[in-house]
């Protein structure tokens, strides 16, 4: 997900000045996603720039309130509608590691400690899930973040399998 096109769904939802966007954004993100209000103000910039948000006039506390234009609010919508692709997605440095372990023969070792860091990964999103009150939004995000989690364990058991079915 871009900065961008999360501030813009923030924005539509109504006006906004950029602490508010930074506080809702990691909100929504269930705090996985922290912004510095840098990156906040840049993109704010960036897209009045592009001509998806416009600036308002500064409050009594000098805060500046952003609104969503026609064409940002296009830009939300050909977002949600498009399907991430694998493609669109960074490289999985575990992936990586994995492979890398395997050809100088530390896989054992990499998956052990993996397996083990998974666990604890999993257990706490449990454990912060649990103790959510911050809404669905971040019910949403801790649930995709274990569902990942398990995966990761149902893969590294295939890993497992695999590297003893060729060292039998």
């Amino acid at each position: 997900m871009s900065i961008r096109h999360g501030m813009l769904a923030l924005l539509s939802r109504g006006p906004r000045y950029g602490y508010q966007l930074r506080a809702e954004f990691e909100a929504s993100t269930g705090a996985t996603w922290p912004l510095n209000i840098g990156q906040v103000y840049t993109t704010l910039t960036r897209m009045e720039r592009d001509g998806l948000v416009e600036p308002g006039s500064a409050d009594d506390q000098g805060r500046v309130v952003y609104t969503i234009t026609e064409a940002g609010r296009t830009e939300l919508e050909r977002w949600f509608s498009t399907p991430v692709g694998q493609s669109d997605r960074p490289r999985d440095e575990l992936v990586i590691k994995v492979a890398m372990a395997t050809a100088t023969g530390e896989a054992a070792q990499v998956l052990a400690a993996q397996r083990v860091a998974t666990m604890r990964a999993m257990q706490q999103l449990t454990r912060a899930k649990r103790d959510s009150t911050d809404g669905l939004a971040q019910r949403l995000v801790l649930d995709s973040m274990i569902f990942k989690a398990e995966a990761e364990q149902r893969w590294l058991d295939h890993c497992e399998a695999i590297l003893k079915e060729k060292n039998a």
